[in-house]
């Protein structure tokens, strides 16, 4: 296997890290954090990190609470790839039916080397100490930031992306894979063993992809997808085997990642960038390198759907600052929605959670004995700064 083909090999599970250049003294960038809550209530958060903004040697981080997010244990397990030109990033958690905890990751060379990988690693009793993870295993192409899905016919739907050549990001490499450009959706029929491309949706303007899957209440598919001029969608009658023609969405959005899911009162929940004030330039992005200063990531919200995401009548506001962006959520046996979010990745380098209930985005204010906003997860504070 050449050096272009290192990030096929897998990447080095750390538990309980000790090492210097984890922990948060040392790292100096970080961002993009996911969650999950197990059912006795401990709380998982990950992120990606290191010494500079998405290259290559950058890590994947994740932090524990047991005690509701009190405090939170840092490097309870670092993911990290033996070739420093490959990082790890778009981390993601998610709990399988039988209490599995998943941790997905994305292996590439640097950027964006045009194939990228979805990685995973399971834990079988996540509530127990140390963590015991699974080897790692690629499970797909591309890049997978969101949560799988799981209709009601059983079936695994897992949204994984090739960023296009319009996306923003020239691939550094070309693998054979420009017939995979889009957003695709792989799935299992057999609880994760198999996994396996199905379909994808071709939406305009898309941006990075980042898309999540919903399951309506008449059993069809919503997805939708990060574009550069809000949220883009598109709809499968067949269980994501065909999608049609992508379109611009009635959500808005200023080009950032979204969270959706169906909350099991039936309700959709969505945390979203909402009454922002600035957008982005296009020409401007388009001009920039890899990394990008965005614009309008400002006012992240909590929104309630009652009628399956055609209208938002209730919202919370969680973090009216600027920079305050990528938000993922999971819903707690306690009642509450544990949200999470990045703040300021290169200055400020915080991870913040908050913690609701539903009644408080219905009143539009905090009312649970618990309810809190900006509960600092982890902050890198290594230094000198990046600049």
């Amino acid at each position: 296997m050449n050096n272009l083909d290192s990030s096929l090999t897998p990447a080095r599970v750390y538990v309980n890290a000790s090492q210097e250049r984890f922990q948060d003294s040392y790292r100096r960038w970080q961002g993009i954090p996911s969650i999950e809550v197990s059912k006795k209530g401990r709380i998982f958060i990950n992120f990606y990190s290191g010494q500079d903004a998405e290259v290559g040697g950058n890590i994947m981080v994740l932090c524990v609470s047991d005690d509701g997010g009190k405090t939170f244990r840092s490097c309870e397990t670092v993911i990290e790839h033996p070739d420093p030109a490959c990082r790890i990033y778009d981390p993601n958690l998610w709990f399988a039916p039988d209490g599995t905890l998943w941790m997905f990751y994305t292996q590439a060379r640097g950027f964006n080397d045009g194939r990228s990988g979805v990685w995973a690693v399971t834990c079988r009793y996540p509530d127990e100490t140390p963590l015991v993870w699974s080897e790692p295993r690629r499970i797909a192409n591309g890049i997978m930031m969101n949560k799988p899905l799981i209709t009601r016919k059983g079936t695994w739907l897992f949204p994984c992306a090739i960023w296009c050549d319009t996306s923003g990001s020239i691939p550094a490499e070309r693998h054979g894979l420009e017939n995979e450009q889009f957003s695709n959706v792989y799935a299992s029929e057999d609880e994760g063993h198999t996994i396996v491309l199905r379909g994808h949706a071709d939406v305009p303007n898309r941006s990075f992809d980042e898309h999540m899957l919903v399951e309506r209440k008449d059993g069809s598919l919503w997805m939708l997808v990060r574009t550069f001029d809000g949220i883009g969608e598109s709809f499968s009658y067949d269980n994501g085997y065909t999608w049609t023609p992508g379109r611009k969405s009635h959500i808005d959005g200023p080009c950032s990642r979204f969270h959706i899911r169906r909350l099991r009162s039936g309700r959709l929940l969505m945390v979203n960038h909402y009454h922002f004030e600035q957008r982005i330039d296009l020409d401007d992005i388009m001009s920039q390198g890899n990394v990008k200063s965005w614009k309008g990531r400002s006012h992240l919200t909590a929104l309630l759907s009652e009628d399956d995401g055609a209208t938002w009548p209730y919202s919370l506001l969680l973090d009216e600052r600027n920079e305050v962006s990528y938000p993922d959520a999971a819903e707690g046996s306690d009642g509450y929605i544990y949200i999470t979010y990045d703040h300021e990745r290169v200055t400020e380098r915080e991870i913040l959670m908050a913690r609701i209930t539903e009644d408080d985005i219905l009143k539009g204010a905090l009312t649970g004995e618990k309810s809190s906003l900006r509960i600092l997860v982890n902050k890198a504070l290594g230094q000198p700064d990046i600049h």
